[in-house]
């Protein structure tokens, strides 16, 4: 049965300056952006026998690699239906988001006198049509619908070859990583090398030009971006949204003695899905849709510090209660919880309403199922004020662990290095980036069983609550305990050389332990080599793999290590 189309409200804006090319109305306005849910994807000219048309090959690779099968949730949308829809009103119209995994669109008509007529037809008249919801009032140019498909190519990692010295010096940005031990994961090796991280969040305004960053461009370290906000198609435009600068800095930054980021190795992508100049309930869909694009070019780790409560500009489109916080009712949230399924470390910021006694919670999509929710603490471990609590409506521990969020040093959108910030969205890119490296050590652990070794090594673990969740996580010790790595004073138990290597690789270990095996896998964790050695014969070819980093598992009678080497 379909559901009754909702009529709109009229409520009260906020003031919204105009800017470029469009600007939001400052007055109350019927909504003329609906999101339109079909029922199904029948007749699609996609297929799940070919993904190669709608993944890119490191996605696939990772399908492979953890057994996740490519369903008829991740074909795109019917674009028969989207036509259909286009063409059914002689309005001008246009989509300006897509949600494959929640099988919906949202169309915006110019004319907002007619909008909510036409949307009560298409409901009418469409059998594939299931439900309608307004989103958002815009005034926008009308501009024909432009298709940007970004895609990573197989071989972009094989230019970014890095030293395996992860030594470096924080200067006094060190407080925003040794509370979780994470400088110590730095020095064994995991910088993030190979890993991508894909950040959604406000504008980058100032990335590109600021001269802390122009070794990340140069390196091939910036994969792409995407712009999802209709209008604008640049992440590092002037918009006066530096808030994704801010929260990258935190992830890449390797400013000597000033200020080095939780994973400054590993490659990003940037997604802009937060409009600075309004609060539309469409922000929602635009989130869902960065997570289907972060999925679809392979991402290993999500990092996001926006999100969305009940502070929308218009009355018609607060439409959440406290029982909505259940992973469920949002688009963005349901998102989060099928990318977590996909094999990605979703890390979300858990908000910053704890003050707030009228919306004390956690917004969305921080109340998603099996991803990181990241709450913040001051340097003594205290949990912050501000910090945003559970638990979810159905009684989920939230958040499940926390991060420093009091003078976090970042980098602004004019290129100072600043520590006036902080809050959870702050917390969030810590975890994110040592949640990378973190992974980038353990290959052989899924995004879920990663996910769940952080709660586990929390330290309040053992009694969570939902302020601190599992507690401040310890990354060095969860690394230490599942490589059954040794003390460091006994770190070169297992050595590897020379590295780099152009073929030969030689293993030697010492303290008299006998060396049973040698698993090679690549960045992607599929397995790629095999060899059996022994004390006296330990030495492995790997003049047939393609340059680039990969990751040795080196089984002894003493157990299991983990080293990292690079291949010209």
């Amino acid at each position: 049965m379909k559901k009754k189309l909702q009529n709109a409200r009229k409520g009260v804006a906020r003031y919204a300056p105009a800017i470029l090319l469009f600007c939001f109305s400052a007055y109350a306005q019927s909504p003329n952006c609906y999101r339109i849910t079909f029922s199904d994807k029948n007749n699609s000219p996609y297929s799940v026998n070919r993904p190669e048309e709608f993944l890119s090959q490191r996605a696939i690779a990772k399908r492979e690699r953890f057994n996740i099968p490519v369903t008829v949730q991740d074909l795109p949308v019917n674009p028969h239906y989207i036509d259909s829809i286009l063409n059914f009103s002689s309005e001008p119209s246009q989509i300006i988001s897509k949600s494959k995994w929640d099988n919906s669109v949202v169309i915006f008509y110019p004319e907002t006198e007619s909008c909510y007529d036409i949307i009560n037809e298409i409901i009418n008249h469409f059998s594939f049509v299931v439900d309608t919801l307004p989103v958002a009032y815009y005034k926008l140019p009308f501009i024909s619908e432009k298709q940007i498909f970004t895609q990573i190519t197989e071989n972009n990692d094989d230019a970014r070859l890095f030293s395996s010295s992860c030594d470096y010096n924080y200067g006094r940005s060190v407080d925003n990583i040794k509370l979780h031990k994470g400088e110590l994961l730095h020095k064994a090796g995991f910088c993030g090398e190979g890993m991508l991280i894909c950040i959604i969040d406000g504008g980058f305004e100032g990335f590109d030009t600021i001269s802390y960053f122009k070794h990340l461009f140069a390196n091939g370290q910036i994969l792409g971006t995407r712009d999802l906000i209709p209008g604008i198609n640049n992440v590092f435009i002037g918009t006066g949204m530096g808030h994704g600068t801010g929260v990258a800095s935190i992830l890449l930054s390797s400013i000597e003695g000033k200020l080095v980021g939780t994973a400054p190795k590993a490659n990003y992508f940037f997604i802009n899905s937060e409009n600075s100049w309004s609060e539309n309930l469409v922000e929602e869909d635009f989130w869902a849709q960065a997570a289907e694009i972060a999925d679809s070019l392979g991402a290993d780790v999500i990092s996001s510090s926006i999100g969305y409560t009940n502070s929308f500009d218009y009355e018609w489109q607060n439409i959440y209660t406290i029982a909505d916080i259940d992973g469920k009712a949002s688009i963005a949230s349901r998102a989060a919880s099928i990318l977590a399924q996909k094999g990605v470390i979703v890390v979300q910021a858990a908000g910053n309403d704890g003050w707030n006694p009228a919306w004390k919670y956690i917004g969305h999509p921080a109340d998603a199922f099996n991803i990181l929710a990241v709450g913040c603490v001051l340097q003594n471990g205290d949990v912050m004020y501000s910090s945003s609590y559970g638990p979810t409506a159905d009684g989920r521990i939230k958040p499940d662990v926390v991060a420093l969020g009091e003078n976090v040093w970042y980098v602004n959108s004019a290129g100072k290095i600043k520590n006036d910030g902080g809050y959870t969205s702050a917390a969030a890119p810590i975890i994110a980036g040592l949640s990378a490296c973190l992974w980038q050590a353990l290959p052989q652990y899924s995004s879920l069983e990663i996910m769940q070794l952080i709660r586990e090594y929390g330290d309040q673990a053992n009694n969570p609550d939902n302020k601190k969740g599992y507690g401040v996580p310890n990354f060095y010790q969860c690394y230490l305990d599942h490589t059954n790595s040794v003390p460091e004073n006994k770190k070169f138990d297992v050595e590897v050389y020379p590295n780099p290597t152009t073929g030969e690789l030689s293993v030697e270990t010492h303290r008299n332990a006998s060396l049973q095996s040698v698993e090679i896998f690549d960045i992607y964790g599929r397995k790629c080599h095999v060899s059996r050695v022994t004390r006296h014969e330990n030495n492995i070819n790997i003049s047939h793999l393609r340059a680039g980093i990969y990751f040795l598992k080196i089984e002894t009678e003493k157990g299991m290590n983990v080293k990292k080497i690079i291949k010209y």
